[in-house]
């Protein structure tokens, strides 16, 4: 519930580039859905043209051979017809897939690049809303809306052409809409793009809420904050309403001008065309022909305008997708090696906000090999100290060092494997135990993994499942509960083997007794390795080489346990207190 920064949402013309880009890319695939399309259309403009032939021809009198053979024709052009807008679909579906593969793995790509410190700061809506909500309207429009555009434009041109062919003067008609249907449309797209960005904002603001009550639905109970997290509900979805009602109200405006200038033509040109043939400068089937292409005017020009209405909710969500690229480094990674694994705080400062600092000029000197236990009340910055350790936040002031090197100097993939992280937050992902597992380390072996599993103490429950350590976990599979998904969070890491680990409350979700007997397991896994443990157990404390008191961003206490007892001070009151429980 703490204050988030929003993500970057990139320019209209970073925008139209990303687009340019995707095209000129797939440009061979949208030539053969466009070729398609064309051909479909031009196959369908035959059957207005050989009615007006026919109608002409029957009004000057014909045989009835001719009339069978242009209805042959006509059917025939249907069929082709038929056919060529089968593939044409086909193709445009499949070219639409391609493209939004292609850009949701650039999208993937990107957002699990963002720097960790950047990611929390923005909260989880915001990053929750670009991967679901905009990832779902980009696909529509390109899986959807790219075809239909290409088919609505195209069959526009074309029986436009047609139309000009069959007859100039009585083609003029089919001009009437545009005084209505252009100041409208422009009225509109000048609107509506800021609407739809605004929209889609509401949207990541309704996921951030109603995901950090969820996640903290313990603490709100604890605290009382029901009604506090109510309101601010009510005035997400409220604001989501007022967004969407603008834009409804943009589009009530838009689809019935559109109605209506869709319609003026077909009118104009039979009572245009009726008085043109009264006088004989045009013929009944030109007139009959010109009628049925203004008729076929319609859907295309209704699709366009839809889809033109689709397309800003699209642009805005790939506005935001493709904002993740303009995120900036919060570090540039160097080449200098660290001396030693020695992790050095001097005067490490950090602040969520400017002018709002959680941690205040920190000096603390970790020796490799060295267990040191981090203790304190609830909101002192513990956990934020650790992600400093770790190299997930750089500090805002002083440094954070590696033999020598800062850690935010360090590159990202040598540091992870070097230092790593372990919350209480733990995720299960979709594939079997073993995968799970494996993702500490993609080499390791069945072996590996089982004494990995072995040492958290979960080989037992795992060789229980029904297919051992090849069930499948995660959605949809196999559940596991909170203890176990920790558990294999803590595999992960044996099989990681960093030198420095940090345990931010990584055995809560245990039960005490076996959290107490998985630590020491841990301990002689991790033997030789640093480790900060941030717990509130205090026989954690009680077993560390060091034990840090952190009180209100800094360190009010630093020694052994048996140090700190006699000291009499901070410390001593939370393990009296602990202890009497």
């Amino acid at each position: 519930m703490s204050s988030t920064a929003k993500l970057p949402v990139a320019e209209p013309r970073t925008v139209r580039d990303e687009a340019s880009r995707l095209i000129r890319h797939h440009r061979r695939g949208l030539g053969a859905v466009i070729a398609l399309y064309v051909g479909s259309a031009v196959a369908g403009l035959a059957g207005p043209l050989l009615l007006g032939i026919l109608i002409d021809a029957v009004s000057a009198g014909t045989t009835a051979g001719f009339v069978a053979s242009v209805s042959l024709g006509m059917l025939g052009f249907l069929a082709v017809q038929s056919v060529l807008r089968r593939y044409a679909v086909r193709s445009g579906m499949v070219f639409g897939e391609r493209v939004f593969a292609e850009l949701r793995e650039d999208f993937l790509e990107d957002v699990t690049a963002l720097p960790l410190s950047t990611v929390e700061k923005a909260g989880t809506g915001d990053l929750v809303a670009r991967t679901t909500n905009d990832i779902e309207a980009v696909s529509h429009t390109v899986r959807f809306g790219v075809p239909q555009v290409v088919v609505s434009v195209v069959t526009i041109i074309l029986t436009l052409g047609a139309a000009v062919v069959t007859s100039p003067v009585l083609s003029v008609a089919l001009l009437v809409g545009l005084p209505l249907l252009w100041p409208v449309t422009r009225w509109y797209l000048r609107r509506s793009a800021a609407g739809y960005m605004r929209e889609r904002e509401t949207y990541a603001v309704v996921n951030g809420t109603i995901t950090e009550t969820i996640e903290g639905a313990r603490t709100v109970d604890a605290l009382s904050l029901g009604g506090l997290r109510r309101e601010d509900l009510d005035g997400a979805l409220g604001t989501s309403y007022r967004a969407e009602r603008y834009t409804l109200w943009l589009r009530s405006v838009l689809f019935p001008a559109a109605d209506i200038a869709f319609w003026l033509p077909a009118a104009a040109v039979l009572l245009w065309g009726g008085w043109l043939a009264g006088q004989g400068v045009v013929t009944p089937g030109a007139v009959a022909a010109v009628a049925l292409f203004a008729v076929r005017l319609i859907d295309p020009v209704d699709l366009l305008i839809m889809w033109t209405d689709e397309i800003q909710v699209g642009a805005a969500s790939l506005a935001r997708i493709v904002g993740i690229k303009d995120v900036e480094p919060d570090r540039r990674a160097t080449t200098a090696e660290p001396a030693n694994e020695d992790i050095v705080l001097s005067a490490a400062s950090y602040a969520y906000r400017p002018g709002h600092d959680v941690l205040h000029g920190v000096d603390l000197t970790l020796v490799r090999g060295e267990r040191l236990a981090v203790v304190g009340p609830s909101g002192a910055g513990k956990s934020t100290l650790g992600r400093l350790i770790a190299g997930i936040h750089p500090p805002s002031s002083g440094s954070v060092t590696v033999g020598g090197v800062p850690l935010v100097d360090r590159p990202l993939d040598d540091l992870r494997r070097e230092v790593a992280l372990v919350t209480q937050e733990h995720h299960v992902f979709v594939g079997s135990v073993s995968d799970n597992v494996r993702l500490g380390r993609a080499d390791a072996g069945d072996g590996e993994i089982e004494d990995a599993l072995r040492s958290v103490g979960a080989l037992d429950w795992v060789q229980q499942l029904p297919e051992g350590m090849h069930t499948e976990v995660g959605s949809g599979a196999h559940e596991l509960t909170p203890a176990q998904a920790q558990e294999l969070a803590l595999a992960r890491l044996i099989l990681a083997d960093p030198h420095t680990l940090v345990l931010d409350e990584a055995t809560s979700l245990i039960d005490p007794q076996a959290a107490r007997d998985l630590e020491r397991s841990l301990n002689a896994v991790l033997e030789g390795r640093t480790v900060i443990a941030i717990a509130h157990r205090l026989h954690t404390a009680h077993d560390a080489d060091r034990v840090a008191v952190v009180e209100e961003g800094r360190i009010a206490e630093l020694g052994s346990h048996d140090e700190l007892l006699a000291l009499g001070g901070a410390y001593a009151s939370l393990w009296n207190s602990w202890r009497s429980e």
